[in-house]
């Protein structure tokens, strides 16, 4: 459960949490669509490495470590299934290559994880709902997805407890062939189901007795004004966007085992 855990936020006093959440999402966009563009490994490493000083500057290294240990079942996940598919289909002419393709794409997905990460631990989901509404986006959206977004850890918080609990029962969950431990997670699913029920009845009688939805005009605390810094985010994620597709059309990339082995 400690990659969900690292995609929680963490009220921390930093430069990048006083970042307005509408241009970090730029940002977090920005990277997607550079790290979406390249299938080489040297540049998906540049877009990895840029992004250690954000989170140093965010004060989330534990989490962010967190994380990225949790995703690793993933990430070897996505490596051995390039290794495979592209040592049968592939068509690439030497293991070495095939290893550094596969890995371009696990690093891919670790881009992908790491600013998905960086925005979801430095923006609060009330501001980043906030932010949704004044561009325009209905309340109602605005709304479902920052409860979403709150209910995610909250759940992992819950089947982690739940296992525990099961565990001081006796149960095993490692032992056996595959077919054996997916039947000794039903145990924990139920409860895990039941429980999320649960919590949304609850929201839903909390939302009715608060009469949610009966004004629609509403009012805010707090008005989300950018400054200079989220201009400056904005227009360093237009350029990267625009150098990467630059660099995509009319750059050859070479691969790391041309450079070593030419």
């Amino acid at each position: 459960m400690s990659m969900f855990d690292g995609l929680r936020f963490r009220n921390v006093s930093s430069p990048i949490h006083r970042i307005d959440p509408r241009a970090k999402f730029i940002y977090v966009c920005a990277l997607f669509v550079a790290a979406v563009l390249f299938n080489q490994l040297i540049p998906l490493l540049i877009l990895l490495l840029i992004q250690i000083p954000l989170v140093v500057m965010a004060k989330v290294v534990r989490e962010w470590l967190r994380l990225i240990r949790g995703a690793s079942f993933f990430a070897a996940i996505i490596f051995i299934m390039n290794v495979i598919s592209l040592y049968f289909y592939g068509g690439y002419p030497s293991l070495a290559s095939i290893i550094e393709h596969a890995l371009a794409m696990t690093v891919r997905f670790i881009v992908l994880v790491e600013s998905f990460s960086i925005f979801f631990l430095t923006t609060s989901p009330d501001m980043f709902g906030l932010s949704l509404e004044q561009i325009g986006v209905p309340y109602e959206f605005c709304f479902a997805f920052t409860t979403a977004i709150r209910f995610v850890p909250v759940l992992a918080e819950e089947a982690q407890t739940i296992i525990d609990a099961q565990r001081s029962r006796g149960l095993e969950l490692e032992g056996g062939n595959i077919m054996r431990r997916i039947r000794n997670y039903i145990p924990i699913l139920i409860p895990l189901i039941v429980n999320a029920i649960r919590r949304s009845l609850e929201l839903a009688e909390a939302m009715e007795s608060r009469a949610w939805g009966a004004s629609k005009k509403r009012t805010n605390l707090y008005v989300l004004k950018m400054g200079s810094r989220d201009y400056c985010l904005i227009i360093v994620s237009i350029l990267m966007v625009a150098a990467s597709v630059y660099v995509w059309l009319f750059i050859k990339i070479p691969s790391i085992t041309q450079i070593l082995w030419p």
